[in-house]
């Protein structure tokens, strides 16, 4: 049997480690404004060493306080987004599963649809209502679709239909209000274009507890999928109660999900295109899978953002666009290799 295909080495663990200290470095090394990445390199040394630093305190400022919370940021963000697309591939048994598909998306677009025509001075606020409101409007459209499968006899295939109505449903809410408040929509389709503008350390610190505890959850339940991938029986056998994983594993993967979202808006693709690179190079097992989608789906994101914001500088791309470019034609492969099982 192929080791590496029914848990993770050390070697495998720590390439995954590598590529992630690599993109970090490489994406705050390098940036819209140019600073040199000499410069920049000298200037964390200097942090680091105490030394004398080769940067303007404006310049250091931008390093510090912009670019480097942005990187952590975006590594959070599609961290988040790769483990929970693989946590609900597993618990669904279909490749074609994403972070939005039990309506966290249109519960989150709905709210921060909804606080920004009520609420268009929120930039005046102390604590911006809009990521507080995309959390709560994501976890919300989740347990609505919970409920809805519950109440309709539970089982996986009726969970993703109540999912696809209470996201019609809260996407319905959302246009309404668009549409009484038409000056709103650019501000609107921006935010659900993706974006990781920081206003520094504040949105790291606001979704790293929910994202951490979250993997460590579903990295925990990395076992249990593959249980649950031969089948609920046979799996009940075996001591597992199947639906009580479940319910653990989309809760974790909602809150961090929730979490993404409210600080970067809906950037689609990461949970498919990540979990789908991990199985082709290292293995199918979730004890593979979900601790390298954290790691791949960060460095993902962090190569896609350092794009975003590159490409076209000084203006910026949405990063959803950049992960669109990459992630559509990877969807279509996947929806070709898979058809079998998407029946």
């Amino acid at each position: 049997m192929d080791t590496r295909r029914t848990r993770l080495t050390p070697l495998v663990l720590a390439a995954g480690v590598l590529a992630l200290l690599a993109a970090v470095t490489v994406s705050t090394l390098l940036g819209a404004a140019e600073l040199g990445w000499t410069r920049v390199a000298r200037e964390i040394v200097a942090q680091v060493t105490g030394g004398v630093s080769p940067l303007s305190e404006r310049e250091a400022a931008i390093v510090w306080q912009v670019r480097l919370p942005r990187v952590l940021l975006a590594g959070l963000v599609g961290a988040a987004l790769a483990v929970s697309g693989a946590a609900f591939q597993g618990v669904f048994r279909n490749p074609l599963a994403d972070p939005y598909l039990l309506g966290a998306a249109a519960g989150a677009g709905m709210a921060a649809t909804i606080v920004v025509v009520a609420a268009p001075a929120a930039a005046d606020w102390v604590i911006g209502p809009l990521p507080l409101a995309a959390f709560a409007g994501a976890l919300g459209g989740v347990g609505l679709t919970w409920l809805l499968g519950r109440s309709a006899g539970g089982g996986t295939a009726v969970l993703l239909l109540s999912g696809v109505a209470v996201a019609a449903f809260l996407t319905a809410i959302q246009t309404f209000a668009q549409q009484l408040n038409t000056d709103t929509i650019k501000q609107v389709y921006t935010w659900m274009l993706g974006g990781l503008n920081t206003s520094g350390w504040h949105e790291v610190l606001l979704t790293l507890p929910y994202i951490a505890v979250a993997a460590v959850v579903l990295c925990l339940s990395a076992r249990l999928l593959d249980v649950l991938a031969v089948g609920d029986d046979e799996a009940a056998s075996l001591g597992v109660r199947p639906g009580r994983v479940r319910l653990y594993v989309l809760l974790a993967a909602s809150l961090a999900t929730a979490a993404a979202v409210a600080v970067s808006g809906l950037i689609g693709f990461v949970g498919i295109v990540v979990p789908h690179v991990v199985r082709l190079l290292a293995g199918a097992s979730y004890r593979v899978v979900v601790p390298l989608s954290l790691l791949g789906g960060a460095v993902f994101l962090i190569v896609a953002d350092q794009l975003a914001r590159t490409v076209v500088a000084p203006a910026e791309l949405p990063i959803g666009v950049i992960t669109a470019f990459t992630g559509a034609p990877f969807f279509v492969l996947v929806l070709r290799t898979n058809r079998d099982r998407v029946r």
